[in-house]
Order: C-alpha cells, then sequence, then structure tokens
C-alpha cells in the first residue's frame, strides 16, 4: 500500500518534518511504500494515489497549523473516503499546549477516511530563542509508532 506522511513544520528546527521523515523511513523499513512530502510541496490532485494518509504538524495556539489546515480544507472527500489514516503533532508538555493531532484526527475522519492508529504526540523543549528539541525518549517513541503504523498498513 502507498502510504503518504504530509506535513507541516515551522520552526528553524524542523523538529516536526524530523519526525515526518522518521516516520517514512520506519515504514519504508517494515515493507511499505511511503513518501514523505511537505504540505505546500504536494499537489493535493495526488492524495488519491494514496491508500494511507498520514498527516502531521506542529501544534499552534491549541491547534494544527494554518498550513496543514489549509492542505485539509482542499483535500475532497472523494479522494480519502475509505482510506486508511492517522495523525501526529509535536508539542510542548504543558496542560496548556492543546492538541494539533486531535484535530486532523477529526478533520480526516470527517473526509470519511478510516482512523486505523491513535495519533501520535511528540513532545520538544525549547533550547535557545526559536530552537525547539525533542525532548529525551521521544526519537524512540516515534519509532515504535512508525513500526507499528506500518504493520498495521501492510496487514490489512
Amino acid at each position: 500500500m502507498k502510504v503518504l506522511v504530509v506535513y507541516d513544520s515551522v520552526s528553524p528546527s524542523k523538529v516536526t518534518m524530523r519526525v515526518a521523515q522518521t516516520i517514512a523511513e520506519e515504514m519504508k523499513a517494515k515493507g511499505a511504500d511511503a513518501d514523505c512530502l511537505y504540505c505546500k510541496d504536494f499537489d493535493r490532485e495526488r492524495v488519491k494515489e494514496y491508500g494511507c494518509l498520514i498527516v502531521g504538524a506542529p501544534t499552534m495556539a491549541f491547534r494544527p497549523s494554518k498550513d496543514i489546515t489549509g492542505f485539509l480544507d482542499e483535500i475532497r472527500t472523494e479522494d480519502v473516503k475509505g482510506k486508511k489514516a492517522a495523525a501526529f503533532d509535536t508539542q510542548i508538555k504543558s496542560a496548556l499546549s492543546g492538541n494539533a493531532a486531535k484535530g486532523i484526527e477529526k478533520r480526516l475522519s470527517g473526509l470519511g477516511a478510516t482512523i486505523f492508529k491513535p495519533h501520535l504526540v511528540a513532545y520538544v523543549e525549547g533550547r535557545g530563542k526559536n530552537i525547539w528539541e525533542l525532548r529525551e525518549g521521544e526519537l524512540e517513541k516515534v519509532k515504535k509508532w512508525a513500526q507499528g503504523a506500518a504493520e498495521a498498513v501492510l496487514s490489512g
């Protein structure tokens, strides 16, 4: 099955991009045909070519970033309905941070996609002005989530 991992990444550190790339790499290692693309570099008409869509963004003001929301706004229901889908986000670990992945999941489900795996939250922490990094242990969590996602996609 062809898998599309599409993301937005807004900080100069490109943490969300790193998470998306790790998901795609782990899925490929398990045998999935996975592409990883920045949301602004992807032609939304091509969504129909994929059997699985994994969408991620940083949490910004309690929501997904504007560019990933725009990406989701342009997807047609007929191109997503019945396909497998999952979501991920990057966020600070705080009760006040919100959760972009929940919003992405809701949008994908509303388009008729089947959420095949609970969303992934990858926690980040600041390391200076506009410098964000994954918290210790988060990259391993991302890899494990992606491996499970690949197994779920490939098993049916």
